[in-house]
């Protein structure tokens, strides 16, 4: 199993091996990633979800340990459950207390939730090399209440290669209000070969 960093998580190439990889890096994702790399692109996306209207019951999809719920909770966004891949990244997330549930599973296998479950759906970090691709969108809008609003941070690299401008113009009879708009992943005390990095903050609603 490669070392915990961000360039080994961009290399992932199986849900197994993604499991295994942030179970070893949960203890330490926050103080290693998310404070050693000034990690703000959960607080930019949240922002972006909230201007345009986001509300509760909320999924963050790929929560990791919880970034984004904290970001959702500072806004008064609520509730929110998170859905993770990793039970030990949930554990994390969980000890910070802003998760109405946690959920351990794969979106792209199935989740027993019903349609119409959540008003809104945030991800950040997930939709990403090494890890998901538009194949994601369809699950998280099966499950989403009619006029719902999602968020997606997605790596602009990831966005040319796995194709998903076409995949939103497929998805165009099932969503509705699309923009892009370019967000930081990273803050002013960011060092490295990524401190510089602009993605996606892409928003749409379930028709």
């Amino acid at each position: 199993m490669p070392k915990p960093d961000l360039e080994s998580a961009y290399s992932l190439k199986s849900a197994d091996e993604t499991r295994r990889f942030y179970a070893d890096w949960a203890d330490s994702y926050d103080t290693e990633f998310v404070a050693g790399n000034d990690y703000i692109q959960p607080r930019n996306l949240a922002a972006c979800f909230a201007e345009a209207g986001g509300s509760g019951p909320v999924l963050d999809f790929g929560a990791g340990t919880g970034a984004m719920g904290v970001e959702l909770a500072r806004l008064g966004i609520g509730p929110v459950d998170a859905l993770d891949l990793s039970p030990e990244m949930l554990a994390a997330a969980g000890r910070k207390g802003v998760y109405r549930d946690l959920i351990a599973g794969n979106i792209l296998d199935g989740l027993d939730l019903p349609p119409d479950s959540y008003a809104g759906a945030v991800s950040a970090g997930t939709f990403t090399l090494g890890h998901v691709g538009p194949e994601g969108i369809p699950p998280l809008l099966r499950i989403m209440q009619p006029g719902g609003l999602v968020g997606l941070a997605i790596n602009p690299t990831h966005y040319e290669t796995e194709g998903f401008g076409a995949a939103f113009d497929r998805l165009s009879s099932e969503i509705t209000d699309l923009s892009l708009t370019k967000i930081r992943y990273y803050g002013p005390r960011a060092s490295g070969a990524h401190k510089d990095d602009v993605g996606f903050a892409a928003l749409f609603r379930k028709r």
